[in-house]
C-alpha cells in the first residue's frame, strides 16, 4: 500500500496545480444551479393548494437541487476517464504493465485524490452558496440519516469511477470513446434525478429504474439524506447500489484481462 499512498501524495501535488482552475469552475457551476432554483421559484408560486410537487415543497426542492451540486462535487469523474483512454491510445499503460502496480487501483488513487482537493477549493463557493440559501437548505432528521447520506455517497463515488474507468478501457478496440461517454452521461443526467427529482415521475417509470445504476450516482444518495426513503425501501435501495459497484468492479476487471490480450504497443 506504500507505493499507493505516494501515488496520492503526487496527485495532489499535480492537482494543486489547478486550484484556481479547480475554484472557478466551482463558482461558475453555481450559475445553472441558482437558474434552476429560480425557476422552481416560480414554479411554486403558481401552484395552489398545498403548494407541493411531487411530495416536494419548495425547500424540500431546493434542499434537493443544493444537495445535487454537493454529491455531484464529492464523486463526479472530470478527466479521468479521457485520460485512461489516452493512456491506452498512446501507449503509456505499457509501464504498468512491467511494474509491480496495479493499473485500476492507480488510476483510483489518482481520482479520489483529485476528489478530495476539488472538493476542499470548493467547500468555499458551495459554503457560501449554501449559507445565502440557508433559509430553504432542510437538515438530516438525525445522526444516523447523514451517516447513511455519507456511506451513501461513498458507494457513489466508487460506482461512478468503475463506470467510468469501464467506458474509458473501450479504447483497447475503438479509437474514440467520447460517444459511448457522451451516450452514458445523457442518460446519467436524465435518469440520475440531476434534472429532476425521479420520484415525480410516474411510479412504473421510477419502478423501472430504480432498478438500473442511474439513480444510484446522485438520486438516492440525496433521498436518504432528505429522508425520502425509509425502512425496507432503504436497505433494498442500499443492497441495488452496493450490488451494481460489486457488477461494475468486477466488469472493469473483467474488461482490462480481455483488453490486455488485445493491447500491443511498439518502441520505448
Amino acid at each position: 500500500m506504500k507505493k499507493y499512498w505516494h501515488v496520492m501524495k503526487t496527485g495532489v501535488q499535480n492537482t494543486l496545480v489547478y486550484r484556481f482552475n479547480f475554484f472557478f469552475r466551482a463558482a461558475f457551476s453555481l450559475v445553472p444551479l441558482l437558474a434552476t432554483i429560480y425557476l422552481w421559484r416560480t414554479v411554486y408560486r403558481g401552484q395552489s393548494g398545498n403548494g407541493d410537487i411531487g411530495g416536494y415543497s419548495l425547500a424540500g426542492m431546493i434542499s434537493y437541487y443544493l444537495l445535487v451540486t454537493i454529491v455531484d462535487t464529492l464523486t463526479a469523474v472530470t478527466e479521468d476517464d479521457w485520460q485512461i483512454a489516452t493512456d491506452i491510445k498512446d501507449g503509456a499503460i505499457s509501464q504498468f504493465l512491467l511494474k509491480p502496480i496495479d493499473y485500476m487501483v492507480y488510476r483510483m488513487c489518482l481520482f479520489f485524490s483529485g476528489k478530495l482537493i476539488f472538493t476542499a477549493i470548493s467547500l468555499v463557493p458551495v459554503g457560501i452558496f449554501i449559507f445565502c440559501m440557508r433559509q430553504y437548505f432542510v437538515a438530516p432528521a438525525d445522526l444516523a440519516t447523514l451517516g447513511l447520506f455519507i456511506l451513501s455517497v461513498a458507494l457513489t463515488a466508487v460506482l461512478q469511477f468503475c463506470m467510468s474507468y469501464t467506458m474509458a478501457l473501450l479504447a483497447f478496440w475503438v479509437l474514440e470513446v467520447s460517444t459511448f461517454i457522451f451516450i452514458v452521461f445523457a442518460f446519467e443526467y436524465i435518469a440520475g434525478g440531476h434534472l429532476f427529482p425521479l420520484n415525480i415521475l410516474p411510479p412504473a417509470i421510477a419502478a423501472v429504474l430504480n432498478y438500473t445504476p442511474f439513480p444510484y450516482l446522485l438520486f438516492f444518495p440525496v433521498s436518504v439524506y432528505l429522508g425520502n426513503v425509509k425502512g425496507d425501501a432503504l436497505w433494498h435501495g442500499f443492497l441495488i447500489q452496493i450490488g451494481w459497484v460489486v457488477l461494475f468492479y468486477l466488469l472493469a476487471r473483467f474488461t482490462w484481462n480481455r483488453g490486455i490480450r488485445k493491447y500491443s504497443a511498439v518502441g520505448g
